[in-house]
């Protein structure tokens, strides 16, 4: 298996720190709004290079956490009046909703910086013993950035041509010594959570959060680190900065970015009208096309999203899923159980596509070459299950099908998840006529639901359902 390795810039084969395991961290949204088809790109992406991964044998521990205490978080909670931990949480249960509807398997842990403070506050202390880091009069911490010398090995920048801009924790900039250094810890403001520490009361930088949930669940070095190309500078050149000043040793042996998501060939903005959060496309089209489209590019690739790709995405989902449909029905249908010698060399045949498959995704996984390779067995398969066969052959064929489709995310069986899918949304829409007063509206859908033998219960937590 090869790796294309951001740090390197090349491709490398992937030997992981102990035979047999993987130890994998992937950056997750922030948490203060339904989550956007960008961030959906690297948890469908590196969910299906998890499942590979797995499907190869081995065992893969994979890390990805939810920042829960941010800018962004405040001033939403300040706009409606609320805690930040109310937006946080709730916004937590909507981004696990969005991550089931596109089949994103939980991660091993799902770690909230809120919930890792101590670890933090140990952290950075070290860095400040070890003269990685200075605290301010005010109580600000900030990392002393020329101190690591290899900084920017990850992003390929010269330190002296960097700027100190940095995501949306805004400083000042007056007590810094060097407009390179970025914060670590940063006194609290009017209204805002905060915790206790040595210099303040107040709240964590951005970058120290994965540094330290890294750490606590996965070890001071890691195989792999991953998230979208816009994280590696600055965050993921800090996280390095961090952890290898702190820990004193290699931070993650591969480093693995994801390309940009456009909108019909321009950068997704809400300015522009082009926004779109995957509760939105969902509403159009299944979680499972947008998994299916997302994994039509080659990971490292720009991706254009547009309404014309998602329909074609949704007729080359159909071919497979027809293909799995009729070879239930074949098997359903067999009247010879076991397969003959020319079947049995049949089904040896298609040996080609599985490796094909393999190949691909083992070539730092090339999803589109992968799902190609799917298409090819279909075709295979439609070629000989023409007519009729033996019903082991049909069940050979649909385990192959099944196998490389569970790999990629994708279910083949989808009447039942269709249904889930189905009632969130009924379910999403009398919410809806509930906040605009239409109760009328809001009881003819749980009416027909009931009808059709689903049960509504509106508890504190939401709307919860089960069959009658």
């Amino acid at each position: 298996m090869r790796i294309f390795n951001t740090l390197t810039r090349r491709k490398e084969e992937f030997v992981p720190i102990e035979p047999g395991k993987v130890k994998m961290y992937v950056c997750g949204p922030t948490v203060y709004n339904y989550i956007h088809i960008g961030n959906a790109r690297p948890m469908i992406v590196f969910d299906t290079f998890r499942r590979y991964m797995e499907y190869r044998g081995y065992q893969v521990t994979y890390v990805s956490n939810f920042t829960d205490v941010d800018d962004k978080i405040i001033k939403k909670a300040k706009e409606e009046g609320k805690d930040a931990s109310e937006i946080s949480e709730r916004y937590i249960a909507e981004c696990q909703k969005d991550m089931e509807a596109l089949n994103v398997r939980p991660a091993s842990v799902h770690p909230r910086a809120t919930r890792e403070i101590g670890e933090m506050v140990h952290m950075v202390s070290d860095l400040i013993d070890k003269g990685y880091a200075y605290p301010v009069e005010d109580g600000t911490v900030y990392y002393k950035t020329r101190a690591f010398h290899s900084y920017g090995k990850l992003s390929h920048k010269n330190i002296e041509d960097l700027e100190g801009g940095h995501r949306d924790i805004k400083v000042t900039g007056e007590l810094k010594r060097d407009p390179l250094d970025f914060v670590l810890w940063k006194p609290k403001k009017e209204g805002e959570p905060y915790w206790d520490s040595p210099w303040c009361q107040g709240r964590p930088g951005w970058h120290i959060e994965c540094s330290c949930m890294s750490k606590r669940y996965l070890g001071d070095t890691i195989d792999i680190h991953a998230g979208g190309e816009d994280l590696i500078f600055p965050h993921h050149e800090n996280e390095i900065a961090q952890s290898e000043a702190a820990n004193g040793v290699e931070f993650a042996r591969y480093w693995m970015h994801n390309g940009f998501l456009n909108i019909d060939h321009r950068k997704m903005s809400k300015s522009l009208g082009n926004f779109f959060t995957v509760r939105e496309v969902c509403q159009k089209y299944s979680g499972q096309v947008l998994r299916f489209f997302m994994l039509s590019a080659h990971y490292r690739s720009p991706l254009n999203f547009s309404a014309d790709l998602m329909e074609a995405a949704k007729v080359s989902l159909e071919r497979i899923l027809t293909a799995g449909e009729n070879l239930r029905f074949l098997a359903e249908n067999a009247r010879i159980d076991r397969m003959s010698e020319e079947e049995r060399k049949i089904l040896a045949d298609s040996d080609q596509y599985m490796d094909k498959f393999n190949g691909a995704m083992d070539d730092d996984c090339n999803t589109a070459d992968a799902l190609a390779a799917i298409f090819e067995l279909v075709k295979f398969i439609n070629s000989r299950a023409a007519g009729q066969i033996s019903r082991e052959l049909a069940d050979q064929f649909y385990q192959r099908l099944d196998t490389l489709t569970q790999v990629c995310g994708l279910i083949l069986d989808q009447k039942e998840d269709n249904l889930d899918a189905e009632i969130d949304s009924l379910i999403e829409e009398r919410q809806e006529a509930r906040r605009q007063k239409d109760f009328a509206r809001a009881d003819r859908i749980r009416d027909d639901l009931l009808a059709r033998g689903i049960v509504l219960e509106d508890t504190r937590e939401g709307v919860k359902w089960h069959r009658a």
